[in-house]
């Protein structure tokens, strides 16, 4: 579950610059056939999120938004490491070319990207199914993952570096991201769709957009 900003130029009580947002949920990749709904909604607040998913029970992958961490107890929210790598890469950039080896940074994105290729080995491995896929994960991933959570909690960053606030959110959401031990992307059409049209002129046209997608 994910969702993106976008701009509605006449909406009532909202003036045309608010923020306003296109909420996206699909099945996972291991379905047979695959749904993904748009609904457009003029906030991000906590009940657009339990009210978009109302009944879903199950294994839900989202970024850190607090919104999703309070929802139903029948859901299991699963974070996503991606976000996380993505806070060391912004370090990792901040620093000169010639001090990235050996670099916290570098060693926190290297530790997402050895989980990332278990899971592709995963995948790729055509013999494993069902329960034995989540043996897999667990055999391999759990030493990496014991291993990223003694790193980062004696990495000893400064709290307002980018590196401090790559381990905080790492530590953060360490629940989060670890869950999905426990058992076996959708925005991005529209994203690329709002490069072209930049705003919608209302909300029923925001609407249009969602079920068009």
């Amino acid at each position: 579950m994910d969702k993106i900003v976008v701009q509605v130029l006449k909406e009532k009580d909202k003036p045309a610059e608010n923020t306003s947002y296109m909420w996206a949920a699909r099945t996972s990749g291991d379905t047979n056939k695959h749904i993904i709904i748009f609904e457009y909604q003029p906030d991000r607040t906590r009940h657009r999120a339990s009210d978009f998913i109302e009944d879903f029970k199950g294994y839900l992958h989202s970024n850190g938004y607090e919104a999703y961490h309070k929802l139903s107890k029948d859901i299991v929210v699963c974070g996503c490491m991606a976000h996380a790598r993505r806070k060391f890469d912004e370090d990792l950039k901040s620093i000169p070319k010639n001090l990235h080896f050996g670099s916290k940074a570098l060693q926190g994105k290297n530790f997402c990207d050895i989980l990332f290729k278990i899971e592709r080995k995963i995948k790729d491995d055509l013999k494993l199914e069902g329960k034995d896929k989540l043996d897999k994960r667990i055999e391999l991933a759990s030493p990496v993952l014991d291993e990223l959570f003694k790193w980062l909690n004696s990495c000893n960053a400064l709290p307002k570096s980018t590196l401090g606030k790559a381990v905080a959110y790492t530590l953060n959401q360490w629940k989060y991201l670890t869950n999905y031990l426990l058992d076996e992307r959708c925005i991005k059409p529209f994203l690329i769709d709002r490069k072209n049209f930049l705003f919608c002129d209302t909300v029923k046209g925001a609407n249009a957009s969602a079920i068009n997608l």
